[in-house]
């Protein structure tokens, strides 16, 4: 199954021609326990030489799986049940604006001592809140906690939420969420990667955030990995950093 990436091609050679370099990562959510779909995700991670941010559930998640992650995995933590707390008729939240403070704030950090007990010092400091909302009211809270990162959808439109606390959100996902939820029309995909990317080059986007692609291992068929193995190898022909938040440096 082959994509026609010719429009993400050429604007990555702009980037080169402008000797501009695109600060690129990887995020997974919803991880708990290892199964095929996890060894996927890892073989094609291995193949590509690009980590995986594994946003994981504190609550459901399986000594396990802290056993069998390898090096390319960087565990990071995914809210606290994946529970939705939201009222009738308001998007899917955890830590959304009706929430009590005192149980939530229990909820993070308790969350926060169970990965670090079972990931240590792999736990990478980034908070990946459930369906990629939260309350701005929580950011402080998620800084006391030692967090240094929130990351959500989107590009971001200031660089940190609190002092300390960076947004490094994600920004292409190929799922259909809302239809089929197979893979989304492989030529919008491209297009707004084209889109987002020029964005950056002429000024109108951060260029410093890094460029996040979002998979849902566990939501994936066939062409939804065969386009995100394409995806990735397409970006990392460009002149890409790769960003891991574990060292909280380019490579």
């Amino acid at each position: 199954m082959k994509f026609d990436w010719s429009d993400l091609r050429r604007e990555l050679g702009l980037w080169r021609g402008e000797n501009k370099c695109l600060p690129f990562w990887w995020r997974d959510d919803d991880a708990v326990e290892p199964t095929q779909a996890l060894k996927s995700l890892e073989s094609m991670s291995d193949v590509l030489g690009v980590a995986v941010h594994l946003a994981i559930i504190p609550k459901l998640v399986t000594e396990d799986l802290a056993q069998t992650l390898n090096y390319q995995f960087v565990p990071v933590v995914h809210g606290w049940a994946h529970d939705s707390h939201a009222s009738t008729g308001h998007k899917n939240a955890e830590f959304g604006q009706r929430r009590d403070r005192s149980v939530s704030h229990a909820e993070l950090r308790v969350g926060l001592h169970r990965m670090r007990h079972l990931f240590g010092d792999r736990l990478a400091m980034m908070f990946v809140p459930p369906w990629n909302r939260i309350d701005e009211a929580f950011t402080p809270f998620l800084r006391e906690l030692g967090y240094t990162a929130v990351s959500t959808f989107r590009p971001r439109n200031k660089s940190e939420a609190q002092p300390g606390l960076a947004y490094i959100n994600t920004h292409v996902d190929p799922i259909d969420w809302r239809g089929t939820r197979g893979l989304a029309q492989p030529e919008a995909l491209i297009a707004q990667t084209v889109s987002l990317l020029r964005d950056r080059r002429e000024g109108r986007a951060d260029e410093t955030e890094p460029f996040g692609y979002l998979t849902h291992h566990l939501a994936h068929d066939s062409e939804i990995w065969e386009f995100s193995h394409q995806f990735i190898s397409e970006i990392c022909e460009g002149p890409v950093a790769l960003y891991r938040h574990d060292r909280k440096e380019m490579a």
